[in-house]
């Protein structure tokens, strides 16, 4: 971020075209609240916990160490020593653990990160290109050294004129401005560019268990479960796959259309429907989620 507003901002701003101006500056500050907003929210908020007291809440067993009952889709983390609903995983960028009500911040905060880096990769190519090529040609212009003195020899066969001991060479073409300024363009775009990459599969793996309606825990456990049933000669369907586009819908709280912009473009501290104990959204119909 600080090579963005110290080095990239006052380049664009001296070379680039007025609406590519704009549009940089209004799509990058939109990033960077997202960031921002989406990973402080993470951090903050609680993943949820059962209740430790004695209720009338539905149980499907009973936890081995915190020795309370454990609602469906809730498991034990060994970091935090308690159980969580509707657990992922425990996240060490967050310190935290992802659960039922900060799922939805932990993943919009790896999609506007993931967004951001492949938008400092693609936008900074050309960049990177030039930066590399002035560093090879500063590179070359520092192979020449100054001169020592000249012995005899060297007055005899011309190298000198005649009466001059030495050579001294002119100041270097680039000042220690222009390396670092090219140096912090490769920096950003070697680290941006293999973030996304990094970054954008984790993404894309969390995206693909949305959609099925799962946890990275509950993969593991739905996929012994399938291999299991399939030995019997019956498939294993998933309780908890309400379909993708409704699994989406429940992920990202949207419950009407104007959804798709104040909850999910745009930041939005609004809670996960339900509350994390029973799953009972669509006990008779499939799709009661309005578009």
């Amino acid at each position: 971020m600080l090579i963005a507003y110290v080095v990239l901002l006052p380049f664009a701003l001296n070379n680039y075209s007025p609406a590519w101006i704009i549009w940089h500056i209004c799509y990058g500050h939109w990033n960077i609240v997202m960031i921002v907003f989406h990973y402080y929210k993470a951090t903050k908020t609680s993943p949820g916990y059962p209740p430790t007291v004695k209720n009338d809440t539905p149980f499907v067993s009973v936890c081995k160490k915190c020795i309370i009952p454990k609602p469906a889709r809730t498991h034990h983390c060994g970091i935090c020593n308690r159980c969580i609903l509707r657990m992922d995983h425990h996240c060490p960028w967050l310190n935290n653990c992802v659960g039922y009500f900060n799922h939805r911040y932990f993943f919009c905060f790896c999609v506007s990160l993931t967004l951001g880096c492949v938008y400092c990769s693609i936008s900074g190519r050309n960049l990177f290109m030039d930066a590399y090529s002035a560093l090879e040609r500063f590179k070359h212009s520092d192979m020449e050294k100054p001169g020592v003195a000249a012995t005899g020899m060297g007055l005899l066969i011309g190298i000198l004129p005649s009466g001059q001991t030495s050579y001294q060479t002119s100041a270097p073409p680039y000042t220690f401005k222009d390396r670092m300024f090219h140096k912090s363009i490769i920096y950003m775009w070697v680290l941006t560019s293999t973030a996304s990459v990094a970054l954008g599969a984790l993404t894309m793996w969390h995206a693909v268990l949305i959609s099925r309606g799962e946890t990275s825990i509950e993969r593991h456990i739905n996929s012994k479960e399938t291999k299991q049933m399939a030995k019997r000669g019956k498939k294993y369907r998933n309780p908890f796959n309400y379909g993708k586009l409704n699994n989406w819908k429940l992920f990202l709280g949207v419950e009407k259309r104007s959804h798709w912009v104040t909850r999910v473009l745009l930041p939005s501290g609004h809670a996960p429907p339900g509350n994390g104990l029973t799953w009972d959204f669509f006990p008779v119909k499939k799709d009661m989620v309005p578009v």
